[in-house]
């Protein structure tokens, strides 16, 4: 009996979705956002004075930027616009994404309306809303 040695194939894994990312550059596990649309990140906070609100919009003009505040929600809109493209340049890579946008945050009742700020930064937005008096922590003295 002698041993003869078989080389096998590799097994491939065959992805079922390659199809629809090639086709449609959809990728149903990915980021769920169109590529070219611009999306700024967020972040929100308590503090014990107030709710803070922060967003990312690098290129945002304070022009093209809306915040407003309505029965509770906080409503942040705008639009980041694209740069001219001028005939004869060629772009080798285009991933900067332009657009509008719009975000809606819905504030506890502990929130002042009368007491909020809104300022654009260094392309950093941050909109703070003051807590009504009734709502921040208050120290109770003891009794002797």
């Amino acid at each position: 009996m002698s041993l003869v040695r078989r080389e096998t194939a590799p097994v491939r894994y065959r992805d079922p979705f390659a199809l629809a990312r090639d086709l449609f550059a959809w990728d149903p596990f990915g980021d769920q956002r169109p590529a070219a649309t611009f999306a700024p990140t967020f972040e929100v906070k308590e503090t014990p004075e107030a709710y803070v609100v922060k967003a990312d919009m690098p290129g945002v003009k304070e022009e093209h930027l809306d915040v407003s505040l309505h029965n509770g929600i906080l409503a942040i809109s705008g639009t980041r616009a694209a740069e001219e493209r001028k005939e004869g340049e060629t772009y080798f890579l285009y991933e900067r994404q332009y657009g509008s946008f719009s975000r809606s945050f819905s504030l506890p009742d502990t929130a002042d309306a009368e007491r909020v700020e809104a300022k654009l930064d260094g392309g950093v937005l941050t909109v703070t809303i003051g807590k009504r008096a009734e709502a921040k922590p208050k120290k109770i003295a003891l009794k002797k």
